[in-house]
């Protein structure tokens, strides 16, 4: 019955272990339904004021943004065929109902009015720059164009959006296919105990979907590789056999570019796509419309920003790279050695374990994940005052490891509520880390909040039968980085929803509370208070943090150099590639590496099939965004470092920093919170001088 449905009860918490793909058809279009129908009627006496040509508009939008928000949600973490093609079915009808508003022209009408009425100046700051980013965003959403031209703008918004959800799913299914068995001693040579046995429940797991019968030991084998993140870098870390390294790497390399999984066509498709919707709405390119949103203000300034920090990180990355080829060469006794793309990881590795005597894997039984969840709301109390506590059967989640945690303020008021996932599932969760919400705060008429509510989920080293989740060091920082992203949608003061958190917050902000979190796995109070042994609850010793902290430069200059290459590639192909040339994306790869890479790159890589983040994700013309944030938020963490130990200072500069960065949303420009919060514009020094390139 669609009464029952529990997409329809946008008052609550959803019941996620009680909705189907059943539910999705039905739910959504009723929604629909119910939402255009309300909106036709409203916008039939939209008056432009803040009540009318705002307020309402976002009530009557909440139901569907509540459920789709689920069912994409869903799609990510519990993938399956079946929902799959219930979200297939009712997506194009989502696009279109989303711009049937955004397209509005009474209300775009009303929005403008309201600027020039005398009501204007009476509203408060925050209301007004709401205004103002809902007249932008009708603009760049088509309300301007007429007849044919509407109608190919949202055919195209149609298509883009199918587009994304099909890339996205080939990339998770040919993760989700690849396989390499391993049945000998030799192949697994080097593989440290944690990921043999990862291995060997893979191969087992894998052995139940073919419905198989198969027993497998970390020490007898059979094992599989597959391309799931905790599997395939600790691989590619620690194999002894080259060949197998290469073959990896390989593989790698050309995922979602071949088959019922080819990732190209998609990519053309989408590229041309975006391209027309910008020449419609009078943009020569789809980087010009993608930076109308965001601080950057131009592609040239984009451009001038990431040659300043290839410049400052191409010798040192060279550098880095000759002194790990000549300590292999030296390990190897083999003058000749060349280091080549599956090495780099291996002896990356080796170099770290030898010469700065801290590995991976030897870290891992001092990151139980408990102990990391602990030590993060340990330092977010210290810094913001605020407490979390889980909270075991306040809501259902959509798979038994789903954690739920309520957040309090000092008073013990309660501000706000996440869900956390944690660990990898290659079979139906998507890879990588992110932080989404199922709603954000708002203050109703009678003057009650509703709080926000997060989704975190990360793609973490799951437990074993005999161990907890052990986190790798990168696991911690993702952690923090993520839960950083939670805090600012969840510690916001903003009473407006269309401006609460990170709502309408200009993208290239985005990425600087995250990275501010971030930057604490570095701090040794944080670190030696939660890094505990699992087994012995030893903490790790003050000689092994003060090599993690010397270990955070090595390679840095190799790293800045690649995450460099993959903002300055996403602007080549957003603005100056021409989709309906001979020259494809894959080419410009080639093209540009010798100016960012240190070695080319295989003839057949095709990884532009797997860059997720400016196809499936919202980085478009935007990958920059990582290391523009970055300059912001390390410089914000700079004036915890210049407060020093003293608690009084550092907790008046973290309530400094809750009162800006994390509480003030989209009120107010991103520039504007942090000469508040620092006093002057951001420097890019702290950022170079944090990873030793000046």
């Amino acid at each position: 019955m669609v009464a029952d449905n529990p997409l329809l009860k946008h008052d609550q918490l959803p019941p996620f272990d009680d909705i189907t793909p059943e539910h999705v058809v039905p739910g959504i279009s009723q929604i629909l339904d119910e939402m255009l129908g309300k909106f036709d009627e409203h916008e039939r006496s939209i008056e432009p004021t803040w009540n009318s040509a705002v307020r309402e508009v976002t009530r009557i939008q909440h139901p569907l943004n509540y459920a789709w928000g689920i069912v994409a949600h869903l799609l990510a973490v519990r993938n399956s065929p079946e929902l799959r093609t219930a979200y297939e079915e009712v997506q194009p009808k989502v696009v279109d109902a989303a711009l049937r508003i955004s397209m509005s022209k009474p209300r775009y009408r009303a929005l403008r009015e309201l600027t020039e009425s005398q009501d204007w100046d009476r509203l408060p700051e925050p209301q007004r720059r709401i205004v103002e980013i809902e007249v932008r965003d009708a603009e760049l959403n088509g309300v301007g164009l007429e007849g044919e031209k509407a109608e190919r703008f949202t055919e195209i918004e149609r298509e883009l959006s199918s587009l994304s959800t099909k890339y996205g799913n080939n990339l998770l299914d040919a993760t989700k296919s690849y396989e390499l068995w391993l049945h000998s001693k030799d192949e697994i040579d080097g593989l440290p105990e944690n990921l043999l046995q990862r291995l060997a429940e893979a191969a087992e797991k894998k052995a139940q979907e073919k419905d198989e019968k198969l027993e497998a030991s970390t020490e007898s084998g059979p094992w599989l590789v597959t391309m799931d993140g905790p599997v395939y870098l600790p691989f590619l870390q620690h194999a002894k056999r080259r060949d197998l390294r290469e073959k990896v790497l390989r593989d790698s390399v050309v995922l979602a570019s071949e088959g019922d999984f080819d990732n190209q066509p998609v990519i053309d498709a989408m590229l041309k796509l975006r391209l027309e919707r910008a020449n419609l709405l009078g943009y020569k390119t789809h980087a010009e419309v993608s930076l109308a949103r965001k601080m950057a203000p131009s592609v040239e300034a984009v451009d001038d920003f990431q040659e300043q920090l290839r410049t400052a990180s191409y010798a040192k990355a060279q550098e880095e790279w000759k002194t790990l080829e000549d300590f292999a060469r030296e390990e190897l006794g083999d003058p000749a050695f060349e280091m080549l793309h599956w090495d780099l990881m291996f002896w990356s590795e080796r170099y770290r374990e030898k010469h700065l005597d801290i590995s991976t894997e030897e870290l891992r039984p001092y990151f139980p994940l408990d102990k990391a969840l602990d030590g993060l709301f340990e330092i977010t109390n210290r810094l913001f005052g605020v407490t979390v506590k889980p909270a075991p059967g306040e809501a259902r989640g959509w798979h038994p490891d789903v954690m739920f945690f309520q957040v309090f303020e000092e008073s013990g008021e309660h501000i706000a509520s996440f869900y956390f996932d944690p660990y990898s599932r290659p079979a139906e969760k998507r890879g990588g880390a992110w932080m989404n919400e199922l709603w954000g705060r708002e203050v109703n008429e009678d003057g009650s909040v509703r709080t926000p509510v997060a989704y975190l989920c990360c793609n973490q080293t799951p437990p074993t039968s005999d161990a907890p989740s052990l986190m790798t060091f990168g696991e911690v920082s993702t952690l923090f980085h993520e839960f950083g992203h939670g805090l600012q949608h969840m510690l916001t003061a903003v009473d407006f929803p269309e401006a609460a958190g990170m709502t309408n917050l200009e993208w290239d902000a985005i990425e600087v509370c995250s990275m501010f979190m971030q930057e604490w796995v570095y701090d040794r109070k944080t670190i030696l208070g939660l890094a505990k042994h699992y087994k012995t609850a030893e903490r790790l010793p003050e000689a092994k943090f003060d090599k993690l902290v010397a270990a955070r430069t090595h390679m840095a200059g190799y790293g800045m150099l690649r995450q460099v290459f993959l903002g300055a590639l996403d602007m080549e192909i957003y603005h100056r590639l021409d989709p309906s040339g001979a020259v494809k994306p894959n080419d410009r790869v080639q093209e540009m590496a010798p100016a960012y890479s240190l070695i080319d790159p295989l003839p057949e890589n095709r990884f532009i099939c797997q860059f997720g983040h400016i196809f499936s994700g919202p980085y478009a013309a935007g990958y920059y965004s990582y290391k523009w944030a970055e300059v912001m938020s390390a410089d914000a963490f700079a004036a915890f470092e210049e407060a020093g130990a003293d608690p009084d200072a550092l907790g008046k500069t973290g309530r400094k920093y809750k009162e800006t960065f994390l509480q003030l949303g989209a009120t107010r420009p991103p520039a504007e919170v942090f000469r508040e919060f620092r006093g002057r514009d951001p420097q890019i020094e702290p950022l170079l001088r944090r990873y030793a390139l000046i």
